[in-house]
């Protein structure tokens, strides 16, 4: 086995990880895209085939096949596009494949798209003993676990709906900052978006292509507050900019107890140079999705709703977020990028 060979710990960026391509390292059932490699990560994409599944699971000892037999409801194949109902658990097989060298780990996270339309998804491997890792010298197929919460969803071979960070050694963390939400402004002020139940299916390849205000319901402060309803899914926003240094990336913390009995940001990762003036996106908010608990729960303007925690890069990647376009540079309150603007 080939060992990857690193002076600093810390995440790979870009030009690593098309270097790991290029050595066979990652490999895929059909060509990488022009735009698959982002500055510190690699979107990865479905394959045709996928299951619905009874259960989620881990595989323990077993392959991600082998416990799919266990739990397999029906096999479907999304050659031709297939929707996928909200509240059901289903596994796909992803195009990308993995024979990493010794010195190298992984860690997925779901795409901010993906999360901002409330899909819960989780990267399966084979004996994988956790969601989301990828074990030091794994060499096998990936898998993810799909499961729509709000609305249910339009996918096809190449959706892409998560992506991987691969790691040189334990990265320490360099800093760890505390999120508040945004709640300012006058009683009347749109301050965040809720998802309407029974709504129609979002098609995940369509862009700029639905209209919001079937799918969303703006919500207004009154009195400076906001009260979170158990079971629905919001849209807000950081009250304060998000800026990731160019030889950083960081992850939001899905949910932390000591701030409140609700999940925040199902998609962790901000790739370096996210909000940044020299990447021209001085100003971005950190979108937060949010999830309650069992409990109705109210948030006030500052309050402290996620932790944000930073980690080197080995070396500064060749391009930074956002060059060349982003839906998400020099956000605001925003919507996934399935959506038209608002009005």
């Amino acid at each position: 086995m080939q060992t990857f060979k690193s002076t600093i710990p810390g995440i790979l960026p870009c030009q690593s990880i098309e270097a790991l391509i290029a050595g066979g390292a990652i490999a895929s059932d059909t060509p990488f895209d022009a735009d698959q490699v982002q500055p510190a990560s690699l979107d990865l994409r479905l394959s045709d085939e996928a299951w619905r599944v009874r259960a989620s699971f881990l595989p323990g000892k077993r392959t991600v096949e082998d416990r799919i037999a266990d739990v397999s409801m029906h096999r479907i194949d999304l050659s031709g596009g297939v929707v996928l109902e909200r509240g059901c658990v289903y596994i796909a097989r992803l195009q990308e494949r993995l024979n990493l060298p010794k010195g190298l780990i992984a860690r997925a996270n779901p795409k901010s798209s993906t999360g901002r339309v409330d899909v819960f998804v989780r990267l399966l491997t084979d004996r994988g003993a956790s969601f989301d890792d990828v074990a030091e010298g794994y060499e096998g197929a990936l898998y993810l676990e799909i499961s729509p919460q709000t609305f249910p969803i339009l996918v096809r071979p190449g959706t892409r709906l998560n992506q991987l960070r691969l790691k040189a050694g334990e990265p320490p963390k360099l800093e760890t900052r505390s999120v508040g939400v945004e709640l300012q402004g006058g009683d009347g002020a749109v301050v965040g978006f809720r998802g309407r139940r029974h709504a129609g299916v979002i098609d995940l390849d369509n862009i700029d292509g639905h209209d919001p205000r079937d799918f969303w319901e703006p919500l207004t402060l009154r009195r400076g507050e906001l009260l979170l309803d158990p079971g629905e899914f919001y849209i807000l926003a950081s009250s304060d900019d998000v800026e990731i240094p160019v030889d950083q990336a960081a992850e939001m913390t899905p949910i932390d107890p000591s701030v409140g009995e609700f999940r925040v940001h199902y998609a962790g990762f901000f790739d370096p140079g996210f909000g940044t003036d020299e990447a021209h996106g001085a100003g971005s908010k950190g979108v937060l999705e949010v999830r309650t608990h069992d409990t109705p729960f109210l948030l006030e303007h500052g309050q402290i709703v996620a932790r944000l925690v930073y980690e080197p890069l080995t070396e500064r990647p060749t391009r930074l977020y956002g060059e060349g376009g982003s839906h998400y540079q020099r956000q605001g309150l925003k919507l996934s990028k399935h959506f038209r603007p608002w009005g």
